[in-house]
């Protein structure tokens, strides 16, 4: 009797030292899909990881399941960092490895079932199951990652494909807005890369008469393009002259005197904040900056009652600048003759055409104008079509930094017609 109540202590004292690890149970009744029990082993395997009184070294176990009752435990590892959170867990039975699962074990004061540890399931090795599927690490799981992520530069709204990237003030990926062939400058504006403009034989601008020292050329040199000449004779930069800009300031000893003939020749910097801009060239021939050509193409074809986008271009807010100009023009095209249809073109966040075709409009085309100010975007449109009367609009937009202007339609009924955005060009006029 003694004994015995000595063997009931001790059997007492000891699942209480057990429970107080912290170990949490997995207790179920595992069956076979026939609805028999299960009859085999698990061979449950992990990392090293780290726990409240100590750290469980990588290893493994092998529990047997007899007539389907499984009971282990396992120290809670969900807050370990991966691989350390994850127990692979190999099912034998009948002879051979049946499959595989993982599992994620948190701490709990009760039993819990096997569904509530499964995190993913694995083909077992020699089944003809294939390549293992790996369990999804959730990123939260992962150390440093969500900092390491946040140093990327992210897309902005005018991210584009097909064209150079650039970065805006916000750190944000922008699409340089340009012609093909345009250059893009340092700051990430663009304009047509041209071939140098000349100022030959040019009379500086000022009073000679011995003691006046500084004279003005017409435009500014580019680099150290200026050759200046003195009756014939070369003048030394730096020695003779300095350059600041447009204007010259000769050296003491090198003041032009009365009579002296002055002529200049350079290569005019026609750049002014990263844009080329309009002005006098040598000759009064008069420079512009031609349009640039943002998206030119043809778009997609729809036969869907759903709104389906068929074309659009991403304008970069280095495209938006106030006194910009943004020129939208497209063509929809209608086959068939058993459905109406309805087509949408949007500026960013507005949308600034909605138009319904009648079943015997074959196109739709129109024109949109954008002018760009500081606090937002005045357009006006026109539209028409072969049986849709002309109609013009004018309206506003918000300001936004970077936009798409996209192009959709939908069918009004099921059926074999179809809605082609047959070609859509935005074209950009810089403000100077």
């Amino acid at each position: 009797m003694a004994l015995g109540k000595r063997m009931l202590l001790l059997a007492a004292y000891c699942g209480l030292a057990w429970s107080q690890t912290g170990f949490t149970t997995i207790q179920d009744t595992l069956f076979k899909a026939d609805g028999t029990l299960f009859n085999g082993s698990l061979t449950i395997q992990w990392s090293t990881f780290d726990i409240n009184n100590g750290t469980v070294v990588q290893q493994s176990t092998t529990v047997a399941v007899v007539n389907g009752n499984l009971q282990v435990q396992l120290a809670p590892n969900n807050t370990a960092p991966p691989p350390a959170n994850i127990y692979t867990v190999l099912y034998q039975s009948d002879g051979r490895e049946q499959f595989a699962e993982t599992w994620t074990v948190p701490v709990s004061t009760v039993s819990l079932k096997v569904a509530v540890v499964r995190i993913g399931t694995l083909a077992a090795s020699g089944t003809g199951a294939g390549t293992n599927t790996q369990t999804p690490i959730a990123e939260s799981s992962v150390i440093n990652l969500q900092a390491d992520l946040a140093q990327r530069p992210l897309k902005g709204v005018g991210f584009g494909t097909n064209a150079v990237a650039v970065v805006d003030d916000n750190g944000m990926i922008q699409t340089a807005a340009g012609s093909v062939g345009d250059c893009v400058f340092v700051d990430g504006t663009s304009g047509p890369c041209g071939q140098p403009v000349f100022a030959d034989a040019e009379t500086p601008a000022g009073i000679v008469d011995g003691t006046n020292n500084t004279l003005t050329l017409a435009y500014t040199p580019l680099g150290s393009s200026l050759m200046l000449f003195r009756n014939g004779l070369y003048l030394t930069p730096a020695f003779d002259f300095t350059l600041t800009g447009s204007s010259i300031q000769f050296a003491a000893d090198a003041i032009p005197q009365p009579g002296d003939k002055l002529t200049a020749s350079y290569r005019v910097d026609t750049s002014a904040n990263g844009y080329i801009v309009s002005f006098t060239a040598p000759g009064g021939a008069i420079q512009t900056t031609p349009a640039q050509v943002i998206c030119s193409a043809a778009g997609a074809i729809t036969a869907a009652t759903a709104w389906t986008t068929l074309g659009g271009c991403d304008i970069p807010a280095a495209g938006l600048l106030s006194g910009d100009r943004i020129e939208v023009r497209f063509t929809f095209t209608h086959s068939g003759t058993a459905s109406g249809f309805n087509l949408q073109v949007n500026w960013g966040s507005t949308t600034i055409l909605a138009r319904s075709g009648s079943a015997p409009d074959l196109a739709v085309v129109g024109r949109a104008d954008a002018a760009i100010t500081a606090t937002g975007t005045q357009l006006n449109l026109e539209s028409w079509g072969t049986v849709l009367p002309f109609v013009p609009n004018i309206l506003n937009a918000p300001a936004e930094a970077g936009l798409e202007v996209a192009f959709r339609a939908a069918l009004s009924q099921t059926g074999s017609d179809t809605v082609t955005l047959t070609n859509f060009t935005v074209l950009r006029y810089p403000g100077n």
